[in-house]
């Protein structure tokens, strides 16, 4: 999903930086990166170094970013929105900072339709929320992104790679 951001973009979430290697300079003229952890953007800011793309980056948390409304053409949102205290206010911040028109690009985890995944997801999601960063397994992704006022454009679901079950469930696609 990174590769299609295209002009302005906002990253929430950014944490170390890892997308950074993906944005293209064809396509993208600056990236703005979120994330509430000055350790992590510190990290960021030198991974910021080897990029093609103009970067900044932004303390803040998602669900008050203190940026312009309308000034985004992009927002790349991936394995962010599990940590979040709050998803829904954090997607409506995210449409709020998103120009008429502009796309949200997303990869997060969230709940399996599997019942007997799902039921794991609910009983480790306790734990995994103090040993992940505030991990929430269960979340339900599309409600969450409708109940924001988003549009979901394209998505596919399904079990990432070769990874455990309870963790892997992924959804993937672009929201308007």
């Amino acid at each position: 999903m990174v590769p299609r951001a295209e002009g302005r973009v906002l990253e929430v979430g950014i944490g170390a930086g890892l997308n950074l290697p993906f944005y293209l300079p064809e396509r993208v003229r600056e990236v703005v990166g979120v994330d509430p952890s000055a350790p992590l953007l510190e990290r960021a800011r030198q991974r910021a170094t080897e990029t093609r793309v103009p970067v900044s980056f932004v303390r803040a948390s998602a669900e008050r970013l203190p940026l312009d409304a309308q000034s985004f053409d992009s927002v790349v949102l991936t394995y962010t929105l599990c940590s979040v205290e709050r998803p829904t206010a954090a997607l409506a911040e995210m449409r709020r900072v998103l120009r008429p028109g502009g796309r949200l690009y997303f990869v997060e985890h969230g709940a399996s339709p599997d019942a007997s995944v799902a039921r794991w997801q609910r009983l480790i999601t306790p734990v995994w929320r103090r040993v992940g960063g505030n991990c929430h397994l269960t979340r339900d992704v599309a409600r969450e992104m409708s109940a924001a006022g988003f549009e979901i454009e394209e998505s596919k679901a399904g079990y990432a790679g070769d990874g455990v079950k309870w963790l892997s469930f992924t959804y993937e696609g672009v929201a308007r």
